[in-house]
């Protein structure tokens, strides 16, 4: 549980130094490092989040975890998000960040273009972060962490001691 708890508390500062870069560096600053690197520190969020749902789940013998974190996430998806409360729309929202974290991990340049993050890959296809999408990705983080606290809350509350 002490795991869980301190993953929690990881999430939170990270959120807001993510919140930080989104709503104050960024605009007065205007630099694409800064963007990218919230966006990226929000992806971790989300990450320790399903991290800490699935360990929980775990412990209590309600999943099988996988050494394939794909199939940790399905597992997520599939058992543990009607559980927490985590809507398709979510869903949909973290694989569209995961998805944009790799594309950005992978590619060869970025650029800024009307305060938009233009990140090309070597095959030069595009994909664009902008701080609507930042703000949409925060909002996300913020819901989930809310979402696995009340739920770890009161199943740990309810939990019978070890």
């Amino acid at each position: 549980m002490y795991k869980i708890e301190e993953n929690l508390e990881e999430v939170a500062k990270s959120i807001k130094t993510a919140d930080h870069l989104i709503y104050l560096s960024f605009p007065l600053l205007q630099d694409k490092r800064i963007l990218l690197k919230a966006v990226i520190k929000i992806k971790e969020t989300i990450n320790k989040c399903i991290n800490s749902i699935l360990r929980f789940e775990y412990l209590n013998k309600k999943i099988r975890l996988y050494k394939d974190p794909k199939k940790n996430f399905k597992v997520f998806k599939d058992t543990c998000s009607t559980k927490y409360n985590i809507s398709n729309q979510e869903i949909k929202d973290i694989i569209e960040l995961f998805e944009l974290a790799e594309h950005q991990e992978k590619s060869s340049m970025e650029f800024m273009k009307d305060e938009k993050v233009i990140i090309l890959s070597e095959n030069m296809k595009a994909r664009q972060i902008s701080i609507e999408k930042a703000k949409k990705f925060l909002l996300l983080a913020k819901n989930l962490l809310k979402k696995t606290q009340e739920n770890l809350e009161i199943n740990i509350k309810t939990q019978k001691p070890l």
